[in-house]
């Protein structure tokens, strides 16, 4: 078991590396599909997606691409509602005992959700470009930016996807700013925020610590591998397809 996990952690990894597509989207529907209860895939996920996003984020830190005012507006909304959102999903359990359905379902909704922005980040970016709320300096847009921190990291909590990919879009149609600051921003918002989810999921027992490490052993040179090749690939066809593959996930999911 644990080699076909290492195994499948290095697919997936080579896949994100390959696309840019977010790992938890392939990840914690798989774990799920081959039986992991959904609760376990969903906290180890976040777990396993903080210790990746670390390094991640200290290497955009170095390069100076991170926007902390804009992280700091995401976190204060993001990261409470992720907490409640696993709170309440502990809350649910005790009092209904259906918190694998919960989870399943919500998974399947929001992988179709990741599909759909996927597509429309890869071939309508252009449309997102100079728009007036862009334009509007970021702190008249606060309010906004914690509301859409709260909603999103609400989604985060309960499923552990779109840490990535829904914020990335969010930031792509309101704020103006370079790729790689809005790739730096990203991955150093996600990694505040699964981490705190990380932690809530762990202090109630959904952590599964040796199925963590089998997939970091394998998905770390599957990421090295795959943006290695990255560049000898058409980018949005393989994006498109990865799309497809998380829609038809979250489509069995919710089936």
């Amino acid at each position: 078991m644990s080699m076909g996990i290492i195994i499948m952690g290095l697919l997936v990894g080579f896949l994100v590396g390959l696309t840019g597509v977010g790992g938890a989207a392939l990840l914690t529907p798989v774990l799920v599909l081959i039986g992991i209860n959904p609760a376990i895939a969903v906290g180890t996920d976040l777990v396993y997606n903080s210790i990746t996003k670390l390094f991640g984020s200290i290497q955009h830190w170095k390069q100076k691409t991170i926007n902390m005012r804009l992280v700091k507006y995401l976190a204060i909304g993001s990261v409470p509602s992720a907490i409640c959102a696993v709170g309440l999903l502990h809350l649910f359990d005790s009092f209904f005992n259906n918190q694998e359905e919960i989870i399943k379902h919500a998974l399947g909704y929001v992988l179709i959700l990741v599909a759909l922005t996927t597509l429309v980040k890869t071939f309508m970016k252009d449309k997102f470009e100079s728009n007036y709320i862009q334009r509007k300096p970021l702190e008249e847009k606060r309010t906004l930016t914690i509301a859409i921190g709260a909603v999103l990291g609400f989604i985060v909590g309960l499923t552990s996807i779109g840490s990535g990919s829904l914020f990335a879009l969010a930031m792509l149609y309101l704020y103006k700013m370079r790729p790689s600051e809005l790739v730096g921003t990203d991955i150093a918002h996600a990694f505040l925020l699964v981490t705190a989810a990380g932690i809530m999921h762990a202090g109630i027992g959904n952590v599964d610590y040796a199925l963590m490490m089998n997939l970091l052993l394998g998905s770390i040179p599957g990421v090295i591998l795959g943006s290695s090749l990255s560049a000898k690939f058409p980018a949005k066809p393989l994006r498109a397809v990865m799309s497809v593959i998380i829609l038809m996930s979250g489509l069995k999911l919710i089936a």
